[in-house]
């Protein structure tokens, strides 16, 4: 896995992405195409995520509607419960939780303008626009509509960030960081007739002070690049936040079982056996798009070892 991903990126180093897709599988191309985009990337722009989103994560697949989700990792504990909305004389509903790949790039979005700006008011229009073509997205028809559904199950969920920590004579004692909503105001991507229309991301949007608070204090850089090529995958997007926020702050070599990863990462998969393949994959993806990542693949797991991080200076 993470040999391959190595050894792809140094074909793409010494022979270029067109001679270095000759030299692989058919099934490592992807691969090729991940690493070349990422280190041909002169730009350079950054992106930006909260430490515990780095850790936890959402779901990746649509869940009932009244359904809460939570997971936990460590001593870190995330959950969301769904959010109500009422839209125009229809009764109000559950939305249920946020979901996928698409919510995650429009989480990644608000948390990089915040940072950048320094300002938990973030302003769409024309810089979200901008944002969504950098990533590759279409601005109009179904990527429109699925953006406008998740960021709708963002702007009324509700999230918690629970961290455990040690209290006095070695009890745990639980810090809470509560979020009545991650958006504390400001419901954008409006419907519109014509969603080409710049009416779909007119709203200016107020993030939470707790989690604004928090993003500040602890921002984890990402690279715009390896976001892009990324963005179709909620798993392997998980995947390079978590190596993001991780690998850089090692010390000495540390390996992750199996069955350690399967609980962070295998949401939704009902077996072991049956996860394994697709995170491996991931993980290759992830790696790619994260020239200095140096991950090895075990028999017992994964190995990781301390990194450079993917953006090498944070200058919000």
């Amino acid at each position: 896995m993470s040999d391959a991903a190595r050894g792809v990126r140094q074909l793409v180093l010494l022979h270029g992405r067109d001679t270095a897709r000759n030299m692989v599988e058919p099934d490592a191309e992807a691969l090729v195409r991940i690493a070349s985009e990422v280190l041909g990337d002169e730009k350079g722009q950054s992106g930006y995520s909260y430490s515990g989103l780095c850790l936890t994560s959402l779901p990746h697949r649509k869940l009932k509607d009244d359904q809460p989700w939570e997971r936990t990792v460590g001593p870190l504990t995330l959950i969301i419960e769904p959010g109500r909305i009422k839209l125009g004389n229809e009764p109000s509903k559950l939305l249920g939780v946020p979901h996928g790949a698409r919510a995650r790039l429009i989480l990644i979005y608000l948390q990089t303008q915040a940072v950048l700006t320094n300002s938990r008011e973030v302003s769409l229009g024309r810089s979200m626009r901008e944002w969504m073509n950098r990533m590759g997205l279409s601005v109009g028809g179904e990527t429109a509509s699925a953006l406008r559904e998740q960021a709708r199950r963002i702007s009324t969920c509700t999230m918690r960030f629970s961290w455990q920590t040690q209290g006095r004579g070695g009890d745990k004692a639980s810090t809470m960081i509560t979020n009545e909503r991650i958006i504390k105001s400001g419901l954008f991507f409006h419907d519109s007739g014509d969603e080409r229309q710049e009416s779909l991301f007119e709203d200016r949007v107020l993030l939470d002070s707790d989690f604004f608070d928090q993003l500040r204090r602890h921002p984890v850089p990402l690279r715009d690049a390896a976001i892009h090529q990324l963005k179709d995958s909620s798993t392997a997007l998980d995947i390079y936040v978590w190596l993001a926020y991780r690998l850089h702050h090692l010390k000495r070599r540390t390996p992750i079982e199996w069955r350690s990863l399967y609980q962070q990462f295998g949401a939704g998969y009902r077996h072991q056996w049956g996860w394994k393949p697709k995170f491996v994959q991931a993980l290759s993806e992830a790696v790619a798009a994260y020239p200095e990542a140096l991950v090895d693949l075990e028999e017992r797991g994964i190995v990781l070892h301390p990194s450079p991080p993917p953006v090498r200076k944070i200058d919000p």
